[in-house]
């Protein structure tokens, strides 16, 4: 844990009420995904998005997808414009958001980058959507796939409107990220050349948290933020970022392009090594390396013989400048937690989707208002007195960083086990005893 400041209490009704203040503390997850994207749940609409906005206590969400021409419809036909370059419906605040996946060669290879594009207003969307439109098929995937270079894109995007964000997105992923292992760059000006001073905000990916990416002191004047990448409701704000100023698009804009520390208070992280490439690794031979594994066998999988997938931590190790631990001085802080699903399902010994886990998740966030109240705030009487003991010290565990995690590494995520299995027999046995 690095920051001690607290996200405003209160139930959902309060939160709402807060968004009438000019300058508050929020919490916005700024990418994630359509129905219309593929592999998304058909649930990713707006009143999905809204529903689990609430229930989760984020007050700030990014659309995504905006490029689709179908969703596109849907957000025009629901949100109302602020006059402040943000939206609104019923209560919760909408960006304006698209993802691009860029497929292209340069110098003689093949790079695949993720972009995430913001922008203030429709009529800047529908600008960037008439050019973007004739260099591929945007109706094709709600993330379309663009054979354009990532330097022209943003030069694109800026050129429609300076007041847009261009932000890579999931840096070290190594398939479609700006360092990543596969397909990416070794420094970000090799990729965005004449444009790179335009770009002031990285998005770190699940894999990563900033403690990782204060290894690289080339990184120190970008903004560091953290977003779910959500392709179903109820995973919304698993990465998250927290601010203290006017809910405005352009006030946004330049906390994050000034990196002001008294606004940007910190980010909402899984523990990086529940990310599906944290390791490295070769799936389809559970063949599962730390770097120094890695190195040992030639970044090779010893049971076929094929190159072992690289994943985030090699990577940052690669790149590195700094030994691990190294705090910049302008560095914002950040928090990692577990989702609140994932700590009642362990504590009961059911999966996240089982009826049992379900209903306890509503009933908790039912006394408490929302899932960030329950995991950052919540004092830990008032847990002990209104949640079972388990889950109580499942959360308070996750926020002291008490966990166990099984990395995750070539496309599988991390297991994380908050309570050892002696303790686990402990509890079954006393609940046996007590029937």
């Amino acid at each position: 844990m690095y920051s001690k400041d607290k996200v405003e209490s209160g139930t959902q009704e309060n939160q709402v009420n807060n968004l009438k203040d000019k300058h508050m503390k929020f919490i916005a997850d700024f990418h994630i995904h359509s129905k219309y994207s593929r592999a998304t749940s058909k649930d990713m609409d707006v009143e999905h998005l809204v529903e689990w906005s609430k229930i989760k206590g984020i007050n700030l969400i990014g659309t995504g997808d905006f490029t689709h021409h179908l969703w596109l419809e849907e957000l025009k036909s629901k949100l109302e414009s602020k006059g402040n370059g943000l939206y609104i419906y019923k209560n919760v605040n909408f960006i304006l958001t698209s993802e691009i996946s860029s497929i292209y060669s340069k110098k003689g290879k093949t790079y695949r980058i993720h972009n995430l594009i913001f922008a203030p207003s429709f009529e800047v969307v529908d600008k960037i959507n008439n050019v973007l439109s004739r260099r591929g098929n945007l109706a094709s995937d709600g993330r379309p796939i663009l054979g354009v270079d990532a330097e022209e894109l943003a030069r694109i995007v800026f050129g429609i409107d300076e007041n847009c964000m261009f932000v890579p997105g999931h840096i070290w992923t190594p398939w479609f990220g700006l360092f990543g292992s596969m397909s990416g760059f070794d420094r970000i000006e090799d990729c965005f050349e004449k444009q790179t001073p335009k770009i002031f905000a990285l998005e770190t990916g699940l894999s990563s948290d900033p403690a990782m990416n204060w290894q690289l002191s080339k990184l120190d004047r970008f903004s560091l933020i953290s977003n779910s990448d959500s392709h179903s409701p109820s995973k919304v704000g698993r990465e998250a970022n927290v601010f203290d100023c006017e809910l405005d698009y352009f006030k946004i804009r330049d906390v994050l392009r000034t990196k002001d520390k008294t606004k940007f208070l910190y980010t909402i992280e899984f523990f990086p090594q529940e990310g599906k490439y944290h390791f490295d690794g070769h799936r389809a031979c559970a063949v599962c390396f730390s770097p120094k594994q890695s190195k040992e066998s030639k970044n090779r999988c010893p049971k076929c013989g094929r190159s072992l997938t690289i994943g985030v931590m090699n990577r940052v190790e690669q790149l590195a400048d700094r030994p691990e631990g190294n705090i910049p001085e302008n560095a914002i802080p950040f928090k990692n937690l577990i989702p609140l699903d994932e700590i009642i399902a362990e504590a009961k010994g059911f999966g996240k989707s089982s009826q049992a886990v379900t209903r306890e998740y509503h009933s908790i966030i039912s006394k408490f208002g929302n899932e960030f109240e329950v995991l950052l705030n919540a004092k830990e009487q008032d847990l002990r007195a209104n949640v079972s003991v388990r889950i109580a010290e499942g959360i308070l565990r996750v926020r002291q960083g008490k966990v166990n995690i099984r990395p995750g590494f070539d496309g599988e995520y991390g297991k994380v086990n908050i309570f050892s299995e002696e303790e686990t027999k402990k509890d079954a046995q006393a609940q046996l005893d007590f029937f």
